[in-house]
């Protein structure tokens, strides 16, 4: 039942800081573990982070770790991706999922997808 659909995706140059966001629709969203996908031209989709259904608990590719921060608001049925110092590296399509399984870094743990925002960082 649960659907996500991302917002927050844009043009910005190296250094800059963007805030992606993930609105969840249907009454389950609180009982879900979520978390962020993205994809490079090219390239296959990598994990980027995740975090728990109460929001106590994340994890955090090494490529971003220090410079991004997930997080979520159940009363609003949204997860946020806060994106700091963002590099030329991070350009990619940036992906929202919902899975049961808290913190799994592989795709097939997740069950419902969003279709992406892009992000494209210039230098």
């Amino acid at each position: 039942q649960v659907q996500l659909v991302e917002s927050g995706g844009g043009l910005v140059q190296a250094g800059d800081s963007l805030r992606l966001s993930c609105a969840a629709s249907g009454r389950a969203f609180r009982v879900f573990n979520m978390a962020w996908f993205r994809q490079a031209p090219g390239k296959d989709q990598e994990f980027v982070t995740a975090i728990d259904r109460s929001g106590d608990s994340t994890a955090y590719a090494d490529s971003v770790k220090g410079r991004f921060t997930i997080s979520r608001g159940n009363a609003e049925n949204t997860v946020y991706l806060q994106m700091n110092s963002l590099k030329p590296e991070d350009t990619a399509v940036y992906y929202c999922a919902a899975g049961f399984r808290a913190l799994a870094l592989t795709k097939i743990e997740y069950n419902i997808w969003g279709q992406g925002t892009q992000v494209t960082v210039s230098s």
